[in-house]
């Protein structure tokens, strides 16, 4: 039973995968806060809860996300994952904060982007707080963390049949992610009916989530991308993350 749920939570930290395709929003003087909720379901069962915050100001974006376990399934296996990116009013990356805590395992990484006039060559510094590890990494091309990467890409137009490619850093790591743009449907989740586009994002980060199989994403056919359905097979039957509520501070 206990290794059943720690399969279920163990997807918990995926689900800040939502954040692909992240709506851009217009600055403004006042912030902007866009806040999502989705839910977390295996079997049917709901293992979790998982929040996207998006804050956006006429100098920045910031981008907060937050899964947690079930109350009941935390007493055998607790998930609480956060994750941080913060853009300049441009979209490039500034900084990326990374803190999980899934059962006894728990990782605190920093990662900070400097671009010119900042510094002489694009360059992210890589912290991994718990070990007391600092690496400086030069960039040959603009590069995004996991968060930031995916609303860089929600500022494109994406065609049905293609694919779309973008360079992530993450962990130490520079690849180029692709993420696969397959066909349009209508879809209905707990926050309601949405026309969508289907994708699939095939990614290597261990940033946001340990890959167990295809990823499948459905996201608002309009100029949010706003992510309202993921799927992906656990080591145990599928799971999905739906979209139930959407809230404008």
């Amino acid at each position: 039973m206990i290794t059943k749920i720690r399969h279920i939570i163990f997807l918990c930290s995926m689900v800040s995968i939502v954040c692909l395709l992240i709506p851009s929003m217009p600055y403004s003087a006042d912030p902007i806060v866009k806040k999502y909720t989705y839910n977390i379901y295996w079997l049917g069962l709901r293992g979790g809860q998982a929040e996207l915050e998006i804050i956006t100001s006429s100098d920045s974006i910031i981008i907060k996300t937050h899964a947690t376990s079930a109350p009941i399934v935390s007493l055998f296996y607790k998930v609480d994952d956060r994750g941080q990116s913060t853009l300049d009013a441009a979209g490039n990356p500034q900084e990326f904060v990374l803190k999980t805590r899934e059962g006894k395992h728990r990782r605190h990484k920093i990662t900070k982007f400097k671009t010119p006039p900042d510094s002489d060559e694009l360059t992210a510094i890589f912290h991994n707080v718990l070990d007391n590890e600092v690496v400086e990494f030069p960039l040959q091309r603009q590069a995004y963390d996991p968060l930031s990467a995916f609303y860089e890409m929600s500022t494109r137009h994406i065609e049905v049949g293609t694919s779309e490619y973008i360079d992530i850093f993450d962990n130490k790591k520079l690849y180029n992610a692709e993420v696969k743009v397959l066909k349009r449907e209508r879809i209905n989740v707990p926050a309601g009916k949405f026309d969508t586009i289907h994708v699939m994002p095939l990614l290597k980060s261990e940033g946001l989530f340990r890959k167990t199989g295809d990823i499948h994403l459905w996201v608002t056919d309009d100029e949010r991308k706003l992510p309202v359905l993921l799927t992906s097979k656990a080591r145990i039957g599928k799971f999905k993350v739906m979209l139930v509520n959407e809230e404008i501070k």
